[in-house]
């Protein structure tokens, strides 16, 4: 059983009140997003609406999760698809690599009979299926009583166990989200901690007041995250220390790169020889170097550009 803090200790009743009082504010207040389908979950859908909200708001994923379901309803759909149409409809979500493990997820399903696997270590098993995004489709799709732990819960069990702030080991996370997971409903408890953790307990100003389980959380208040002690001693500075812009990122040129390809016709292909945005040749040259290695892009024998698999 996972530690509760003190007073409530680790009595069953205790974790069966702190369940209860999630579930009932994520029955009342939960974000409606069009991937949490409240009848029977289909596997596919669920895997697909998980690998999309990898590092991308769930706001974003909203709508395209609609269309791409559209598109490619069946792992099979997708595993049959040329790699450019996939492309070419994840576009806008970013991470675009993650189109191509995703073709490859699928294509493993199919040649394993095509259902996608429920447990763990099988899901795990698939291209750019992490711990993380498994676990959430083992809960989500096929009511597994496993804890799926990504920044948002991580922070919400981190304050709830042991009352820190601060980032707390990996095992003793998990050990508290497979332990606190309610077994009658692991799908709704895993959306219920990401809302959570994304609408009240928050990074550096935590709403407390409006936490429905701040009587079992060991995090002494807000104060305590939103303003952390000064360092012991003063780093001397050495000049202004500026953020880079996204601008002038690899990320953002790389998905640039994609933009263009995918606003032209399929198997169209584009010369890029001069800057792009803040980048010079030489990095337009890298980035598109990678898009290859990467899978995504393919270049001619004139170093044109297409995307991978698309002809003219």
């Amino acid at each position: 059983m996972a530690r509760l803090p003190a007073p409530a200790g680790a009595l069953p009743a205790d974790v069966v009140g702190l369940r209860a009082a999630l579930l009932a504010w994520f029955d009342g207040g939960g974000r409606a997003l069009a991937f949490r389908v409240r009848r029977e979950p289909d596997p596919w859908a669920v895997l697909v609406s998980e690998v999309m909200a990898q590092q991308t708001q769930v706001t974003r994923v909203d709508a395209k999760w609609r269309v791409f379901m559209d598109r490619f309803p069946t792992p099979a759909d997708l595993a049959a698809a040329p790699l450019g149409d996939v492309i070419r409809a994840w576009s806008g979500l970013g991470y675009n690599r993650r189109a191509v493990d995703l073709q490859r997820a699928a294509r493993a399903i199919v040649e394993s009979g095509g259902a996608v696997p429920s447990d763990v270590p099988s899901l795990q098993a698939l291209p750019g299926v992490g711990p993380y995004t498994a676990r959430a489709v083992a809960a989500i799709a096929f009511g597994r009583a496993v804890g799926a732990v990504d920044v948002n819960v991580r922070r919400v069990l981190g304050r709830l166990t042991t009352g820190e702030s601060a980032p707390v080991p990996a095992r003793v996370v998990q050990t508290a989200a497979d332990a606190l997971v309610d077994p009658s409903r692991p799908g709704d408890w895993t959306h219920a901690l990401m809302d959570l953790g994304a609408t009240v307990c928050r990074p550096g100003r935590p709403a407390c007041g409006a936490c429905p389980i701040r009587a079992w959380c060991a995090l002494p208040g807000p104060a305590r995250v939103a303003a952390p002690p000064p360092a012991l001693e003063p780093a001397r500075p050495i000049g202004p220390r500026r953020a880079v812009p996204f601008a002038a990122t690899s990320r953002w040129l790389r998905g640039r790169i994609v933009e263009r390809l995918c606003s032209e016709p399929p198997g169209t292909g584009v010369a890029f020889h001069g800057p792009l945005g803040l980048h010079p040749p030489e990095a337009v040259s890298a980035a598109l170097a990678s898009l290859v290695a990467d899978g995504l892009v393919e270049l001619d024998g004139l170093g044109a550009a297409r995307l991978a698999g698309e002809r003219a």
